[in-house]
């Protein structure tokens, strides 16, 4: 499936302070028992975003979703959509669709039927039935397959099937529950971005839950990484990779080092960071909001740090010194597992921009990991 789009434009309604939320979660609460599902949270998504809830199972990312949905009612708090409160809404009168991990097609009907099966419920003219079909058809590319039945179709032409009967009864809002958990890795990677398009497209705002790292960063506007029932972090999938604000969300998200130590010097435009850990003085060229002497946590990602058998020309900073533990070939990307001198282990990848012959570090050589004042982000908590 291809489709086209016209050029993006920047689309950050959540740094405008005129723009309206379109879906306002409000002091939400769930409990089942004695158990904290969702603990007190407060959200906004604006229209035509493409927003992900990520965290690991059990997070509470799935119980907000089916709340979303009405499929559960909140145990305290409200929820808004366009403005109105939904919690006397029943599921099957809100404007809003879901989307299944499973698709839940129906095996006796063909393409074209299980795309009109909720227009026909509603008693859609057939006229009209009929032609918003097409375009649903159209949109995913699937006109050629319409009499085809689910098993006569491959796992992501049925994921295209699903999609279009979510989308021709044109809801205000779409919920993708692990959407493309069904799919292998490379089919997923580009159904990826074909959602995004046909988003950008219908323009419905759509929420989409998730454990999968890459999928939240791709497809995403802005990610809610959620821990525990609350959201740890919500920003764009840059800020929330770059800038993380805790261990929690630096360590959940991508591959990350993260070495503890002293806050010796603290300017608003830098900092020093005595490091037992790291063996090593951390110089960060931004501020931070911890007092000297505070305890805190530098995270660098793999791909941030230079790997070298001859010391960096300025070695009095942000420069390890360790011996090769192992070795990681992944073809774009070499990984380096790095042990220094107090058993701590760091990880290091380079990029492969040459085909590899010879390999210039090896295994058990003594190599120095360095990295520029700016790759680092300083985390109290």
């Amino acid at each position: 499936m291809s489709v086209a789009s016209a050029a993006r434009v920047p689309f950050e309604p959540w740094n405008d302070p005129q723009a309206k939320p379109y879906i306002r979660i409000i002091n939400v609460t769930k409990t089942f028992g004695d158990f904290v599902a969702v603990d007190n949270i407060s959200l906004d998504i604006y229209q035509r975003e493409f927003f992900s809830l990520l965290g690991p199972s059990g997070c509470g990312k799935t119980t907000l979703l089916r709340m979303l949905a009405g499929f559960e009612n909140p145990t305290a708090g409200k929820i808004e959509l366009d403005g109105v409160d939904m919690s006397s809404v029943p599921p099957y009168e809100r404007p809003v669709n879901m989307m299944f991990q499973s698709y839940a097609l129906f095996p006796h009907m063909n393409v074209e039927e299980n795309i009109a099966f909720g227009l026909r419920q509603d008693g859609v003219p057939k006229a009209e039935r009929n032609a918003r079909v097409e375009e649903m058809l159209n949109l995913v590319q699937l006109t050629q397959f319409a009499k085809r039945k689910p098993h006569q179709l491959s796992g992501g032409q049925r994921q295209r099937v699903a999609l279009a009967r979510s989308l021709v009864k044109k809801p205000k809002m779409l919920l993708l529950d692990e959407p493309l958990g069904a799919l292998d890795k490379k089919l997923r990677e580009q159904t990826q971005f074909e959602l995004m398009n046909i988003q950008e497209q219908v323009g419905i705002t759509f929420v989409i839950v998730t454990h999968d790292q890459e999928e939240a960063m791709t497809v995403s506007s802005r990610i809610a990484v959620m821990n525990h029932g609350r959201i740890a972090q919500v920003a764009t999938p840059t800020e929330i990779y770059e800038y993380p604000n805790s261990r929690y969300v630096a360590e959940f998200i991508g591959d990350v080092n993260v070495f503890e130590g002293r806050l010796a010097d603290a300017k608003p435009d830098h900092v020093i960071i005595h490091s037992a850990e790291a063996e090593a003085d951390i110089f960060v060229d931004r501020g931070t909001s911890a007092a000297p002497g505070a305890t805190v946590w530098v995270a660098v990602r793999p791909e941030k740090l230079d790997v070298s058998l001859e010391p960096p020309p300025q070695p009095d900073y942000n420069c390890i010194r360790g011996t090769v533990w192992d070795i990681g070939y992944l073809g774009n990307l070499t990984i380096y597992h790095v042990r220094l001198a107090n058993g701590k282990k760091v990880t290091a990848s380079v990029a492969n921009r040459m085909r590899l012959r010879d390999r210039p570090i090896t295994w058990n050589d003594e190599v120095y990991l360095s990295w520029a004042p700016d790759s680092a982000v300083v985390l109290v908590s």
